[in-house]
């Protein structure tokens, strides 16, 4: 039988912005829950180098940066709960979760679960995930150098992971499903370049129909070309396919409850603090659940602050 366990402010999610909000809020002496979910340390676990922490000149991986932070939220006393909530009610206080083990209650709560990058859709896609198909080129590129690679999408993210890979594979696919890209136009300028080196190999109004490959991973792709004529079918030789079209937050558990925003929480950004409160007074939002543009470590990190000294002045005036 599952437990009832009430705290006073609970912090779902174990990313940057998670446990940078349990840092805060423990030593501002409230004593949180940080309930981690399925998605332990969230992207930042994927990721192999990074080189733009501050304070860190030399290169750290994600499980390392993270592993920093849990030991860190461990010294000023934070509880850290290994369980995932499967639903919430947010319209009644104290605020109300079920976790696949226990039940927890909480006067205020910070919504930190992140997201997840978006698929094609294809069952090959999924059959080779990990094994060829990539979401991230920081994370893998490095298996790929001088081999022949594709990257789909239209994005920032799709061009700066193919400015990435330009530098150590062999030649890029770029396949996108528009005849334009919605990148930065500094992106696109230093993607021109690259092009103009036959690095770069441009498929415009194309899809992926299918990844191909065999037990030791990927060896090619089919590329749907829609023209307005006919649709034109082209087999396309690669090692690897990165996918880069986009993320999905973890919010479905807030639907209904949360004012969002294209499945993105709402949040105040107010001048005055309470930036980021939402739509519901107790309840705050930080990270990539309120960001689709960002999307980075440090300002996951800098909102998950934000959130602790916002729940902080909340609880101090409802006298709790």
């Amino acid at each position: 039988m599952k437990k009832i366990i009430h705290n006073k402010i609970i912090i779902l999610g174990s990313g940057p912005a998670g446990y940078t909000a349990a840092i805060y809020s423990s030593r501002a002496n409230l004593k949180p829950f940080l309930i981690t979910g399925n998605n332990k340390g969230g992207q930042l676990m994927n990721t192999n180098e990074i080189e733009n922490w501050p304070g860190d000149v030399n290169t750290v991986s994600g499980t390392d940066l993270i592993n920093r932070m849990h030991r860190q939220a461990l010294k000023f006393n934070t509880k850290v709960i290994s369980d995932h909530i499967i639903s919430v009610k947010l319209s009644e206080k104290p605020f109300f979760m079920i976790g696949e083990k226990n039940i927890y209650t909480s006067d205020a709560l910070i919504i930190a679960t992140g997201a997840n990058p978006r698929f094609l859709g294809l069952e090959s896609e999924h059959t080779f995930k990990g094994k060829g198909v990539s979401t991230c080129a920081i994370c893998d590129g490095f298996f790929y150098k001088n081999k022949e690679v594709a990257v789909v999408g239209g994005g920032n993210t799709a061009i700066e992971e193919t400015l990435y890979l330009s530098n150590f594979v062999h030649k890029i696919h770029l396949v996108h499903r528009r005849d334009h890209f919605r990148a930065e136009k500094i992106l696109i300028s230093r993607l021109t370049k690259k092009i103009e080196e036959k690095k770069v190999i441009l498929h415009l109004n194309c899809t992926i129909s299918e990844i191909l490959g065999n037990s030791f991973g990927v060896d090619s792709i089919l590329i749907k070309k829609n023209t307005y004529l006919n649709e034109k079918i082209l087999k396309i030789m690669v090692s690897g396919v990165f996918i880069s079209i986009g993320y999905t937050p973890n919010t479905s558990l807030f639907i209904n409850q949360l004012d969002m925003k294209d499945n993105y929480i709402k949040i105040l950004y107010g001048q005055h603090g309470n930036h980021t409160q939402t739509s519901i007074p107790g309840v705050f939002a930080a990270g990539d659940v309120t960001d689709h543009v960002y999307r980075q470590a440090i300002t996951s990190s800098a909102s998950g602050c934000m959130a602790a000294l916002d729940s902080e002045r909340y609880l101090n005036s409802i006298n709790l």
